[in-house]
């Protein structure tokens, strides 16, 4: 577990690069999959997740802007 973290810079750009490659074929060839009778499209649950976070991150965005006026209008 130690060794993780004493890794050289190249294996942990191969290495991470390997992942990404992983999860987007994974992603791609998963569009057809069903388990059980459903249907398993994990590039469609990534998506949603996406859209999600970018919604939830603009709310926030406006919050801080929200916050960061009323704390003006006080000065």
């Amino acid at each position: 577990f130690l060794y993780i973290y004493s890794m050289n810079k190249w294996a942990e750009i191969l290495i991470g690069l390997a992942l990404i490659i992983i999860a987007v074929l994974i992603g791609f060839y998963s569009q057809t999959w069903t388990i059980f009778g459903k249907d398993l499209n994990l590039l469609h649950a990534a998506w949603i997740l996406l859209k999600g976070g970018i919604f939830w991150l603009v709310i926030l965005i406006g919050l801080l802007f929200l916050l960061l006026g009323i704390s003006d209008l006080k000065e």
